[in-house]
């Protein structure tokens, strides 16, 4: 049984030693390299005095330089905004035309008629209908055709509250079909929604003789496994229920929104603040920060606390927040979104069926962004990292370019200003050799020839120059070259 307490650590063996040393050597060795590598891809100041006949090539290099420092700017700015599109998921809005009609079988009116010679007046006929809701969604809202003023009018009476427009079309839904997106490239109708019911009206629902009120509802399953496709039951442009009954009924449909990520109805007292009636929890938390730090709500020295305004308290409840809690704050003001209702009137009577007419809806629906499946593949383009690589490349030939230009540049000032008086720049020439030589070895008392018997440098203590760090630096690198003693 090993013991509690802290182990010693085994020790290595003279082959691992080796390799240990092998491996910080070699580190050293590329940091060396790399320390040694050129980076300025500047042009040396005063090279232009050196051209001869192509003092126009040091001009037009430094303004390439400058364009390509705005055009690595605007491209990493550009990617940034790319990249934050995508993230935020950004949705455009379209119209989602939907049909309604129902069609009825048995009915009274379609029989042939009872033979009065004949005693056997049973018949094994039970009168039924099947209403069928139809989506297609728009290309364009110009696709959107004129509607007529009465049913306008009623609808928006109906809809006011939900926003939604009721019309009746005298087109074919089959003809609109065409005004859809193209087969491949749209969304189905049940892409939109989770859920369908149907309510029929409350007298309905009282159990008259010949009526089937049963309920009607549908809910989109769950992906399984995560990420793929629905099956092929859950993914249609329409949907038919069949029921008994000889009278007009009316009912509601409702549709349950289908939102990714999850949208929320705001509270009165959240949609205030944030100047939304529907949002995400995201959306909800950003705009309540942001309100936050446009009322200079902070706190001066505890930046994560704040205090409350008038509109704040009725939201949090409190005189002071805390900035990591607003997603709990506004949990209790989140409600799941209200479906979209749709009344309808089952006919089945002979004179509406002599020319029905079906009636239609324009609901505005979310998409994704076309856009963004092109902007996906621009991000997670292969390229684009090997691109990078031959832009390194490229740059670090430049640097060794400039190295060379900057070099030749030395020289050429180094000859001229000996060829103009030999023996001036020879004395200082050596005398600066010299001085930089006895701060390399370490031998300068000052830094550099100066006479070192003077108070300063007699002065001992804390604050005296041999305290300094260049004063320790010197006496170490003397006492490195007198080697250990014996």
């Amino acid at each position: 049984m090993m013991s509690a307490g802290p182990h010693h650590s085994v020790p290595m063996t003279p082959a691992q030693m080796q390799q240990q040393e092998q491996r910080q050597a070699a580190a050293m060795q590329l940091a060396k390299l790399r320390s040694r590598k050129p980076t300025d891809k500047s042009l040396p100041e005063g090279v232009e005095e050196t051209l001869v006949g192509e003092a126009d090539i040091a001009t037009a290099y430094r303004d390439l330089r400058d364009f390509e420092r705005r055009l690595d700017a605007t491209m990493t700015r550009k990617r940034l905004d790319i990249v934050d599109s995508v993230s935020r998921n950004a949705k455009r809005y379209k119209t989602l035309r939907i049909w309604i009609t129902n069609t009825v079988e048995d009915q009274f009116w379609q029989t042939n008629g009872i033979n009065v010679d004949s005693f056997d007046f049973s018949t094994n006929l039970e009168s039924s209908y099947r209403v069928k809701i139809e989506g297609r969604l728009l290309d364009n809202d110009d696709d959107i055709a004129e509607k007529d003023p009465e049913e306008s009018k009623k609808a928006g009476d109906k809809e006011a509250a939900d926003g939604d427009k009721m019309e009746t079309d005298k087109a074919n839904p089959a003809k609109q079909q065409t005004k859809s997106a193209k087969p491949g490239q749209r969304y189905r109708f049940s892409h939109f929604f989770k859920a369908l019911t149907v309510d029929f009206d409350n007298r309905a629902k009282a159990g008259r003789n010949g009526i089937d009120t049963s309920s009607v509802e549908w809910k989109k399953p769950d992906r399984t496994p995560a990420g793929s496709n629905l099956p092929a039951a859950a993914d249609f442009d329409e949907l038919t229920f069949k029921r008994n009954g000889d009278e007009n009924i009316n009912i509601t449909i409702n549709l349950y929104r289908h939102e990714d990520p999850e949208k929320f109805e705001l509270s009165p007292q959240l949609a205030d603040i944030i100047d939304m009636r529907e949002a995400t929890r995201q959306e909800a938390v950003m705009g309540l920060w942001e309100y936050i730090k446009l009322m200079k709500l902070q706190e001066d020295e505890e930046k994560r606390n704040f205090r409350c305004d008038d509109l704040l308290k009725r939201v949090i409840g409190r005189d002071a927040g805390h900035i990591p809690l607003l997603n709990e704050y506004i949990t209790s003001h989140l409600k799941a979104l209200p479906p979209v209702k749709l009344p309808y009137t089952i006919r089945v009577d002979e004179e509406f069926h002599k020319d029905p007419k079906p009636t239609i809806y324009d609901v505005r629906v979310a998409v994704d962004d076309p856009l963004r499946a092109k902007l996906l593949s621009f991000i997670h383009n292969p390229q684009y990292a090997s691109m990078l690589k031959d832009v390194a490349n490229l740059d670090d030939q430049l640097s060794v370019m400039m190295a060379g230009v900057a070099s030749s540049k030395a020289k050429h000032t180094f000859l001229t200003s000996m060829s103009q008086d030999p023996v001036n720049f020879v004395k200082n020439w050596l005398s600066s050799q010299k001085r930089d030589l006895e701060v390399i070895m370490g031998e300068a008392p000052r830094g550099g020839g100066e006479d070192a018997t003077g108070d300063e440098w007699r002065k001992g203590g804390r604050d005296s120059v041999w305290n300094t760090p260049n004063a320790r630096e010197s006496v170490n690198v003397l006492l490195a070259k007198q080697g250990p003693h014996r």
